[in-house]
């Protein structure tokens, strides 16, 4: 195996080609990053780097001369534009052929945008990219800004309380009668509905969207009939994973590419990981699509080690965290298995300072601590236990987490 190609520019993809370089690989690498930017990683887009407590190196995971130093070709601003895995190349838009000997696909998502009237005015955006999080800072940094965001959805609760703590006036329009209710259930996401609006924000749920209006720039939105005046419009309801390349190429695609727990796709020699990624969990033993932070970090790991042909199974228990005004918050679990769980709170949900935990038949299946800290290795191992636990005594904070792992 000599030549080892990376499509993709973000977090797993970077992670890949730092791993395989941990793992001995000493052929030649190439990562094509279709955006002009080093491989990056996202979540301070939306908190730290956005809000400005936080500079580019908390993005970039490693300086462009670093790949250099470690033979490693990365190629910037230039997107690939075709795979061909009975070739085993890939074209890139400036006319480049690449041949490989394997090829991880880390292409990402974008960002949905609602085809509402007035979508495409200027001052409408979205947040996925860093170009994205620069404009959105230019906007939102010296305050006064008046910023509707379109979707309670956590990149939607992040802008909103970065751009609360930068001195803007934010609104918040979800469909949806409790926001984070799809990922947390109705009572844990009533637990950041209030504390948005404990911090100013005009916060509506249940409400429809009609339309954006403006001359030659957003100036408000139409909720419900009445007319939002706004400066700025985020539209937050989620991404579509980019599969376009893979599905051309005629592999197996079902809410991104399928992969096995290996993050081999339906064609030889051909990886995915990250956010366009399908992957089947062992544990679960069902497909699993997540666009976290660290299922892009540990995906490219894994995918590093099955593109050499080393043992490799994607088996993590999804992790994700969020900052939001003074809270913070670590949750790990199968979110496939919290709709119907059952929830057990050890703590006080007043002063936001709890653990949260899904259960199904005594089982932990999810966990989230808030404004709690150094336990979530502890959750992890509940969570993989797979043991009945007494209800009482997961909320009882007098009985150790640790006492409780078998």
């Amino acid at each position: 195996m000599t030549h080892l190609l990376i499509i993709g520019g973000g977090l797993a993809g970077g992670t890949a080609a730092e791993a395989l370089r941990d793992e001995g690989f000493d052929g030649d690498i190439t990562v094509v990053a279709g955006e002009a930017h080093a491989p990056y990683q996202r979540p301070p887009l939306s908190k730290g780097y956005l809000g400005g407590s936080e500079g580019l190196d908390a993005v970039i995971l490693h300086p462009a001369d670093w790949y250099a130093e470690h033979g490693i070709r990365l190629v910037t601003g230039v997107a690939a534009t075709s795979l061909d895995p009975a070739a085993h190349a890939v074209h890139l838009e400036d006319g480049e052929r690449v041949p490989y000997d394997a090829v991880l696909l880390a292409t990402g998502a974008t960002p949905r945008m609602i085809p509402l009237p007035g979508h495409d005015l200027p001052g409408v955006m979205t947040l996925r990219r860093l170009d994205d999080s620069d404009a959105l800072a230019a906007r939102l940094r010296d305050g006064g800004t008046r910023l509707a965001v379109i979707g309670a959805g956590w990149i939607g609760m992040e802008v909103a309380a970065t751009a609360r703590g930068l001195g803007n006036e934010v609104a918040i329009l979800e469909r949806d009668a409790v926001p984070l209710a799809a990922a947390l259930g109705p009572e844990m996401g009533e637990v950041f509905r209030r504390l948005h609006l404990e911090h100013g924000v005009d916060l509506r749920t249940s409400v429809g969207v009609d339309r954006i209006i403006g001359d030659e720039r957003a100036e408000g939105v139409v909720v419900d009939g009445e007319t939002l005046a706004a400066d700025l419009v985020l539209v937050g309801v989620g991404a579509v994973p980019n599969t376009a390349l893979a599905e051309a190429a005629g592999l197996e695609i079902e809410n991104g590419i399928l992969v096995d727990a290996a993050l081999r796709t339906s064609a030889p020699d051909v990886f995915a990981a990250g956010d366009v990624a399908n992957a089947f969990h062992p544990v679960l033993q069902r497909h699993l699509r997540s666009e976290h932070w660290a299922n892009a970090l540990n995906a490219g790991k894994v995918a590093a080690r099955s593109m050499l042909g080393l043992p490799a199974s994607f088996d993590d228990i999804p992790y994700f965290y969020t900052d939001q005004y003074d809270l913070g918050m670590e949750l790990s679990g199968y979110a496939p298995l919290m709709t119907d769980a059952e929830l057990v709170v050890r703590g006080d949900l007043a002063t936001r300072e709890f653990i949260a935990f899904w259960t199904d038949d005594g089982r932990v299946v999810a966990g989230m601590n808030v404004n709690v800290w150094d336990v979530n290795e502890d959750v992890q191992a509940l969570i993989r236990s797979g043991a009945r636990i007494d209800p009482d005594r997961l909320r009882d904070p007098a009985v150790s987490l640790t006492e409780l792992v078998p």
